[in-house]
């Protein structure tokens, strides 16, 4: 607890820097943090700044879900606190539409045009919440209550006019209220009826929100055009609700799988814009290096320690001596790629020539991230120098704390992808023949059972047609792709064929994303004619 309140401290300080003076935040939470939480928030906004304190029913009432038994209540509601940076926040109503039943009991008067009606009082009272007081007289009526009327004079004089009024006989006039003016029954902080409904919508992810309480937020506290920011992001419902609401979105998050569910819920919205998926992991790994790994230790001693640091987290051995090797294990080297740049085939070449002078053969290159298209044309250069070369992952738990004290670090084989393209003059379609998982064992046994074949472990995959054009480097565009749903389980094999404008030397990169998150890339090279 002590560790996710400092996370949060942070992150919501810099979530402060970064609120414009009329924005708002909005914070979920339950009930097993929520008090500390609203601590660090009164903290970072200042107590003046909040808002609101909403209650969520996400239950609606229903024992279906509650968290009961015998001991207790049970759990039917999550708290959602609401802050602004300054007192000049924006803000707008959220209103009710009512029902059919409820029109005919809230406006049962209909006059002679056939419009439904009906008054309400005029005068202020304590259960109306504080108003100004106003006395005056107006048409031979002073002060209709002890505490004044509700609108100014000017004002009752307009609607007075306009035939708003009700006049009666000694008692005390009424306003009418049109339904065809009526914004709907204004929502307080308690919020319910607001389940995630079955169907596409729930994505199965343990705190997603219905669209309906974020479109409620979002529509309260922005424009079209201003920008959301989720610092996290989740299944993506409130970057969706941003998309079909016409506002600008960031979202982020520290899970792959997270990003993967959010990145198929916004293809799946009808006219969605383009977007980017920018992963700034290298930053947070750098950070990380920097911050927590090797202080202030001159730059020489803190890269021998990190390398170190590695090697024990793969119960290796260190080995000195070498200039791009930094350990060994079960008789095969290993190499460590640096913590603020992906690996590349440059990077590993150096460590399988190395290998192959020394007579060493067999290499395990352990790298955060990866050049794109490295697996399948590494493997073949190695083995011609004689090395045989294994790419492992270095998993983001190494930068935890308590998941390295428990031994829950686990590094995994890249996946191999094998695809195929099928060229018929200018056009060409890709296949994906083949998707091998190097380590099954570790798949959760749940998981494994549920694996039928090979693209079972696909959950998404893409083509860049026009991969490096325009000296754009590592930059993959995602031009075409497809991936499976609820509603369409099976995934597509072959791509929609393309056809280029003109003949001429082609690279084309295919990215998979596997059912946790993990990609897996192949590159091609065509001459067309």
């Amino acid at each position: 607890m002590a560790s996710y309140l400092t996370m949060m401290h942070e992150r919501l300080a810099l979530a402060r820097e970064l609120l414009s003076p009329t924005g708002n935040l909005y914070l979920h939470c339950d009930d097993v943090a929520g008090h500390n939480l609203k601590v660090i928030l009164d903290d970072v906004f200042g107590y003046d700044n909040s808002q609101d304190s909403i209650i969520w029913q996400r239950n609606s009432g229903s024992p279906k879900g509650s968290q009961f038994d015998e001991r207790n209540f049970g759990r039917d509601v999550d708290y959602i606190y609401h802050y602004s940076r300054t007192g000049e926040y924006f803000h707008r109503g959220v209103f009710r539409d009512l029902g059919d039943e409820e029109i005919l009991t809230r406006f049962p008067h209909e006059d002679a045009r056939g419009r439904y009606n009906t008054a309400t009082p005029l005068f202020s009272s304590r259960s109306m919440g504080p108003r100004p007081t106003l006395c005056y007289t107006y048409n031979g009526v002073t002060n209709p209550h002890p505490s004044g009327w509700r609108v100014s004079r000017e004002r009752l004089a307009e609607m007075d006019a306009n035939g708003e009024i009700i006049w009666r006989e000694g008692n005390t006039p009424l306003r009418k209220i049109y339904l065809s003016t009526y914004k709907g029954e204004p929502i307080g902080n308690l919020w319910a009826n607001l389940p995630i409904p079955r169907g596409n919508e729930r994505v199965g992810y343990p705190t997603q929100k219905p669209e309906a309480l974020l479109e409620r937020v979002i529509k309260a506290s922005s424009n079209e055009g201003d920008l959301v920011l989720d610092f996290f992001a989740g299944s993506g419902t409130t970057l969706a609700v941003a998309e079909k609401l016409g506002r600008r979105w960031i979202g982020c998050d520290l899970s792959r799988y997270a990003i993967q569910v959010t990145r198929k819920r916004m293809l799946d919205i009808d006219e969605c814009r383009p977007f980017q998926l920018l992963n700034l992991g290298r930053y947070e790994r750098r950070h990380w290096q920097v911050n927590v790994l090797n202080g202030d230790k001159p730059p020489e001693r803190a890269a021998a320690e990190y390398y170190r640091f590695i090697i024990s987290l793969y119960h290796a051995e260190p080995v000195g001596g070498h200039r791009y090797l930094h350990g060994r294990k079960a008789g095969r080297m290993i190499r460590v790629g640096r913590a603020d740049a992906p690996v590349t085939r440059g990077d590993i070449m150096e460590a399988v020539r190395e290998c192959a002078a020394n007579r060493l053969p067999g290499l395990d290159v352990l790298g955060w991230e990866w050049e794109l298209g490295l697996h399948d044309v590494i493997t073949d250069e190695a083995k011609a120098e004689g090395v045989d070369v294994r790419l492992l992952i270095i998993p983001r738990e190494v930068m935890d704390k308590r998941a390295v004290e428990k031994g829950d670090v686990k590094f995994h084989e890249l996946a191999y992808l094998r695809t195929s393209l099928e060229v018929a003059g200018l056009q060409v379609v890709v296949k994906l023949d083949d998707f091998i998982i190097p380590n099954p064992e570790l798949v959760p046994d749940e998981v494994r059972s549920r694996i039928k074949k090979w693209s079972d472990y696909i959950d998404f995959w893409a083509v860049d047609w026009n991969y490096g054009a325009g000296g754009e480097g590592d930059v993959f565009h995602n031009e075409w792709q497809t991936y499976r749903t609820r509603s369409a389980p099976a995934l597509i094999l072959l791509s929609e064929p393309h056809v280029y404008a003109e003949a001429g030397t082609r690279r084309i990169l295919v990215k998979v994303i596997d059912i946790f998150g993990n990609d897996a890339t192949k590159l091609h090279e065509v001459e067309l004619r």
